[in-house]
């Protein structure tokens, strides 16, 4: 017969692991795949292959380690949604979810050419030749509102919505305007692209390009879309009538090491597609020129990969620097050699680059996403000028050939509500405007004219606000959900100066 045992030796016996004949059951560990199901689901899709946030997945993830992706899931990410999970989830729970995310799936997603077929879909087109609505079809400003995936056509001069649709998951990176103004692609997130006939209001054609997209390009010629993919590792080649793919590249280095494709734009002085690869050392120019290009890539050989870039005038030189790097390089397209080296500490983000004139020079400028400083570049010298500081970090700049301002929001400092105007000749901040105190600011845009600006309160319960550009009085407000961008036709198709790619 076992000895009866006082309660207080049984705990000190439990506590030393001597208890008699029982061993102390291990402490339950998290259950990682429900957490994730639970937690994260919801903006990076149930089988990992991203929506709203990126894929997360060993082959998406590339390079980062454990202890990143430890520090994301805790502190959140700069400049995206991504919050913060420290005060929600215990050290145990994020350390047990950062090793399900680099854990390889028991399938691995795939997406195929044959399955970029299958997504395709194609709607009549409605034989017209104008606008079946009364506005000026150059000076439409195309809304997407993140807060519940729709957009808003809205009338420039008016400031009036002409429609409003819901959209794809997420759209990500700015819609691509053909030359007339008539037709505009969307790009999603989670691979779709969508293209919308603006003077029917209408969806033409679908196609999802992958599993997790960056951006999406038009050609100069308007004929060819490329699609930049992180999942699969792709840059997928599309006819822009009808959106049936013609090519699909798998994106590797010249020694077969995979890369994510982490942004892609046109260059239209050199009639190419210009593709950043996030992993490897290499930027890969593709022709479009002919009545049936090839789409081979040009290799064009850096020292480190780039992440984001912003081309100078003439698209002589591509201006290139990685998401987390402190200094950007210069590169000659035209022989592909690194001319030059700048320092740009504090996160540079070249994506959201603009060129204005600075005492009658063409200067470049971009915001740092780490701090609350702006770079001012000489593209003849390839050197920084002027460092312009801020009250915080920022993500997008903006502004028109017709206004002696900067708009930059601080979307990612203390001071979030604030928008600052810049002045273009002293590059000093003149004044901040608070479209409404205590939400975030961002992401401004003009109209054709540039007398007037638009500015997002980028909130669920948000609005766009519609500033004189020369008074500052405020025109008009409109509530939106989340209104993440806005992009102005005639801007878009004659590459305004105040404007990104």
């Amino acid at each position: 017969m076992s000895p009866i045992l006082r309660p207080d030796r049984v705990l000190a016996l439990a506590l030393l692991g001597l208890a008699v004949g029982v061993s102390t059951p291990a402490a339950a560990q998290p259950d990682a795949a429900k957490l994730y199901a639970d937690n994260c689901a919801t903006c990076h899709h149930e089988a990992r292959t991203g929506g709203q946030g990126p894929a997360l997945l060993p082959v998406s993830l590339g390079r980062i380690r454990k202890t990143e992706v430890v520090a994301t899931i805790r502190d959140g990410r700069p400049a995206t949604q991504m919050e913060g999970w420290k005060d929600k989830l215990s050290e145990d729970e994020i350390q047990a979810l950062a090793a399900f995310v680099l854990t390889e799936p028991k399938v691995q997603p795939s997406w195929t050419f044959a399955d970029i077929v299958a997504s395709r879909e194609t709607h009549p087109d409605p034989v017209v030749t104008k606008p079946m609505w009364t506005a000026d079809p150059l000076n439409i400003t195309v809304v997407v509102e993140g807060g519940d995936h729709h957009v808003t056509i809205l009338d420039g001069d008016s400031y009036e919505p002409i429609t409003r649709f819901p959209s794809r998951y997420a759209l990500h990176g700015g819609p691509k305007f053909t030359s007339d103004g008539r037709y505009v692609f969307f790009g999603s997130r989670d691979g779709w692209i969508s293209k919308y006939d603006l003077w029917t209001l209408t969806v033409t054609a679908e196609v999802r390009a992958g599993l997790n997209m960056r951006n999406i390009a038009l050609s100069s010629d308007g004929r060819w879309v490329a699609a930049a993919n992180y999942l699969p590792s792709t840059l997928a080649l599309f006819s822009a009538d009808d959106l049936s793919p013609v090519k699909v590249l798998d994106v590797a280095d010249e020694k077969g090491a995979p890369s994510r494709v982490s942004a892609v734009y046109q260059a239209p002085e050199r009639k190419s597609f210009v593709a950043a690869l996030k992993d490897v050392g290499e930027i890969w120019e593709v022709s479009t020129q002919g009545p049936a290009p090839s789409f081979e890539p040009r290799r064009i050989a850096v020292d480190e990969p780039i992440d984001d870039f912003f081309f100078d005038q003439g698209y002589r030189h591509l201006l290139g620097a990685s998401r987390d790097g402190d200094k950007a390089v210069v590169v000659r397209l035209e022989d592909g050699k690194t001319v030059a080296t700048l320092p740009l500490p504090g996160m540079p983000h070249l994506g959201s680059g603009i060129s204005f004139t600075h005492h009658g020079k063409r200067v470049i400028a971009a915001p740092h996403l780490k701090e609350g400083k702006i770079s001012v570049i000489d593209p003849e010298s390839w050197t920084v000028i002027d460092t312009i500081t801020t009250s915080g970090p920022g993500f997008f700049l903006r502004s028109h050939e017709k206004t002696p301002y900067i708009w930059a929001d601080a979307m990612m400092g203390r001071q979030k509500d604030g928008m600052q105007i810049i002045d273009k000749e002293t590059l000093k901040v003149s004044r901040v405007l608070t479209p409404t105190p205590g939400k975030i600011a961002a992401h401004t845009e003009f109209d054709r004219s540039g007398r007037h600006a638009f500015v997002s309160v980028w909130e669920m319960d948000g609005e766009l606000v519609v500033y004189d550009a020369e008074t500052f009085d405020v025109v008009k407000r409109l509530p939106m959900k989340k209104p993440v961008g806005k992009y102005n036709v005639f801007n878009k198709i004659t590459f305004s100066e105040g404007t990104s790619h």
